[in-house]
């Protein structure tokens, strides 16, 4: 596939426990096109969120090779990784992961501290993402002024306001009820569709994988690609 944003071939992926090698992925092959929205499920266990890792350059495969762009970034030194993910991946995670201490925009700004951006521009991008998920008026308060759904809709404006290409969710839903799932869901579209995100979203729910354009079923190390019910 000549327009695939990220490729993994012949991907190992082992931990010791003790005596024990425990192999989640033994040869796993992978493509995904630049602006797909695929969500990936699977039984606990399956490698769903060490897979997710492996795509952000947060951990790093046995064997095989993972590409991105064109680039090999498994073999990049962690000097390289770091700058690479700054640029290209936004994490969104279930429990939110924001500093409880600052206030919304502040929490929004951190990826741009690794960035030469001045103040005002930091600023200015910043608010575009916080006008972006429906949040530029709660800039001030801190998350415990804030729901679930808004802190995650921060965690999303956090994960985007670098404008990544790439954005990696692990149960963005899970901690919601349906009604603010679907906002979250709502919006994870929205940058698929109106901005070109590339999307890959672990989830154990159904009704969140219909959001995706695809979904992929992971067991015992291999991808069962199935199409989403209408």
């Amino acid at each position: 596939m000549s327009d695939a944003l990220i490729r993994l071939e012949g991907v190992k992926k082992s931990f010791q426990k003790g005596q024990e090698t425990i192999q989640i992925f033994d040869g796993l092959d992978m493509e995904i096109a630049a602006g797909d929205f695929v969500a990936m499920m699977g039984p606990s266990g399956s490698g769903k969120t060490t897979l997710l890792n492996m795509l952000g350059g947060v951990d790093q495969p046995t064997g095989g090779a993972i590409y991105f762009d064109g680039e090999r970034i498994d073999s990049l030194s962690e000097g390289k990784l770091a700058k690479w993910r700054a640029n290209n991946v936004g994490f969104i995670f279930q429990f939110y992961n924001l500093m409880e201490m600052l206030t919304a925009a502040r929490n929004v700004e951190l990826p741009l501290l690794l960035t030469r951006l001045s103040g005002s521009e930091r600023k200015k991008s910043v608010t575009a993402a916080l006008e972006l998920v429906g949040l530029a008026d709660r800039a001030k308060h801190v998350p415990t002024e804030l729901s679930g759904g808004q802190q995650q809709r921060i965690a999303i404006a956090r994960a985007i306001v670098s404008d990544p290409k790439l954005l990696l969710c692990d149960e963005p839903t899970g901690d919601l009820d349906r009604t603010t799932a679907t906002e979250i869901l709502e919006i994870l579209q929205l940058l698929n569709r109106d901005f070109g995100k590339t999307i890959v979203m672990v989830t154990h729910d159904p009704e969140a994988a219909k959001y995706a354009k695809r979904t992929l079923h992971l067991d015992k190390g291999q991808f069962d690609e199935r199409e989403l019910a209408a």
